[in-house]
């Protein structure tokens, strides 16, 4: 079945200091949650999509891979020993079971359903149960990128018009940008993880545009031309190094981040946050189209 996107992981060293650059950037950021793996996360949602903002702050309490078992907190344990910036790209799932069975067939898979539940507060502070099933897959040429499709059981509990307003016009995710020095040798992965079988390839990368957003791997050379930034490629295959915001107007959120302190530059059109900036990631504000 084809997915959309659903979070994208942010992993940092320091929630609170990254938690205070997105509220400067104009974001309205969530309240910390802890995990009883060892992680704590803080999100920031869209129409679309949400941020996990997320550290590791419990390591002892991280349980450690197992054959069919993908650890959430040691991979982000172990990418954080690297390097701060976006770890994971999870999609939505309507039938996580489902997409078990069928990303183990592809090659991608063959580990469990993860199922965990966590009590949440509405804006008024009523409580909420949420409850999630997550599929884990991997693409054996980028041991450094982490990718998963999430089930929600109460997506009623999960998705708030009160958390989706945003001091900087922020609406939706329009995609993620990828980078990979060869992005057509993870065409079949990527469509294998999407479930779209019509990529859009090119000369500088691959393309999944699903029902919820894009997918898109470019080279770095074409990263640079389009947003202004030089990537830093560590390791092999896939990373993800931006993400893209559609707001109502740049000029709003230029003027915000300016007093704000958030030191953006205009490229192209849009609003760029260097990752120097930003915890490792590019955060891209591009005009509503």
């Amino acid at each position: 079945m084809p997915h959309g996107l659903d979070h994208i992981v942010h992993a940092v060293r320091d929630l609170d200091a990254a938690a205070d650059m997105y509220c400067r950037a104009g974001f309205t950021v969530g309240a910390r949650n802890r995990h009883p793996w060892g992680t704590h996360n803080r999100i920031v949602q869209l129409k679309n999509c949400f941020i996990e903002i997320l550290t590791v702050a419990e390591p002892e309490q991280i349980p450690p891979h197992g054959a069919r078992s993908f650890s959430f907190g040691a991979f982000n344990r172990d990418f954080l020993a690297a390097r701060e910036g976006l770890s994971m790209l999870i999609l939505n799932s309507r039938d996580a079971r489902e997409d078990a069975r069928s990303f183990e067939a592809a090659g991608i898979g063959g580990f469990e359903v993860f199922d965990f539940a966590r009590e949440g507060k509405k804006p008024d502070g009523t409580p909420v149960k949420l409850a999630f099933s997550l599929v884990f897959a991997t693409d054996p040429a980028s041991p450094d990128a982490g990718f998963a499709a999430c089930q929600h059981h109460f997506p009623e509990n999960f998705w708030n018009p009160a958390f989706q307003i945003h001091a900087n016009g922020a609406t939706t995710v329009p995609g993620v940008a990828v980078v990979a020095d060869n992005p057509t040798g993870h065409h079949v992965f990527l469509k294998a993880f999407t479930g779209v079988s019509d990529l859009h390839a090119s000369s500088i990368g691959v393309r999944a545009s699903t029902e919820n957003g894009d997918v898109e791997i470019m080279e770095r050379v074409a990263f640079r031309d389009r947003f202004g930034v030089s990537p830093e490629v560590r390791g092999e295959g896939m990373a993800f190094h931006g993400l893209r915001f559609a707001v109502t107007d740049i000029a709003v959120v230029e003027a915000l981040h300016r007093q704000n302190g958030i030191a953006s530059q205009r490229h192209g059109g849009a609003l760029v946050v260097p990752p120097d900036a930003a915890h490792g990631a590019t955060l891209i504000f591009e005009g509503v189209k």
